[in-house]
């Protein structure tokens, strides 16, 4: 079932339940309504699953979730006749990814239209041919919830889990997702062999995550950089330019840049091609 299609009556924001393509909550799925709630909706969920529904119906931060449903309604001009998703955006991928894929926030009329990370706008279009190339993608564009796009050893997840106004979170609301990154983290972890941190904000985040859950993350903490490799225990941290229009527009991050780092995660996770695809 196509959510673009107008004979779909999806509302916007998309209600729990109503059938939007791997939608993983239902009206009874429970409700975080502040950082108390999330982190003891997060640490008592029993698997990926029931986390992602929890995830997906948060209302714990009343600001993004005022901006998220407000830019559902509005929509961009271009995407009128779409329904919206207007709700957080759930951990998205293998349960057992050898690679971790780590972004900021989903975008407004990205994820937060399509109900995917990286789905649907320009950072996802450089980010998904990368996978792709790479044979971490079966396909090398990534539209709607589907689209058929399948990881292949690979997950994708974002600090914070709903479009802030101006891609920019406040510290309280990083800090109040931060209980569903942990919980993902803690079951994700134990196959994860590389996280790729998109940006010096996932970079951050991840080292402070890594250090809650009990992981020795080293002090000073080193330096966002591109191509940056920082060991914690089995893990390897892997720094990469986010994928952002501004980036790619200025030659700051290129097609070979954001290749080297998905053929070094390939490397040390086990999984490196013999060539990247055409």
């Amino acid at each position: 079932m196509d959510p673009r299609d107008r004979a779909v009556p999806f509302d916007s924001p998309v209600p729990p339940g109503s059938g939007w393509p791997g939608d993983p909550a239902d009206p009874s799925t429970q409700v975080a309504r502040s950082a108390d709630d999330v982190r003891r909706l997060a640490a008592g969920s029993g698997g990926l699953a029931e986390l992602d529904a929890r995830v997906s119906v948060c209302r714990a931060c009343p600001r993004l979730v005022d901006w998220r449903e407000t830019v559902a309604v509005t929509k961009r001009r271009s995407f009128g006749a779409e329904p919206y998703w207007g709700r957080p955006i759930p951990g998205w991928g293998d349960e057992d990814a050898r690679v971790l894929v780590l972004g900021l926030a989903p975008a407004a009329h990205g994820g937060n239209r399509t109900g995917r990370i990286f789905t649907g706008d320009r950072s996802g279009d450089w980010l998904f041919a990368a996978l792709h190339r790479a044979g971490l993608a079966t396909q090398p564009t990534s539209t709607r919830a589907d689209d058929g796009q399948r990881l292949i050893g690979t997950r994708m997840l974002a600090t914070v889990r709903c479009a802030p106004p101006d891609n920019a979170p406040t510290p309280a609301e990083r800090d109040t997702c931060s209980g569903w990154l942990d919980a993902e983290l803690a079951r994700v972890l134990p196959y994860a062999r590389v996280l790729v941190a998109l940006g010096g904000f996932a970079w951050q985040a991840a080292f402070t995550a890594l250090a809650r859950l009990g992981h020795p993350v080293p002090r000073p903490r080193p330096r966002f950089g591109h191509g940056v490799e920082v060991e914690v225990d089995e893990l390897l941290l892997l720094g990469c330019f986010h994928p952002s229009q501004q980036n790619t527009f200025t030659g700051r991050l290129t097609e070979s840049m954001l290749d080297a780092v998905f053929l070094r995660a390939l490397d040390r996770a086990g999984m490196r091609p013999p060539t990247l695809r055409a």
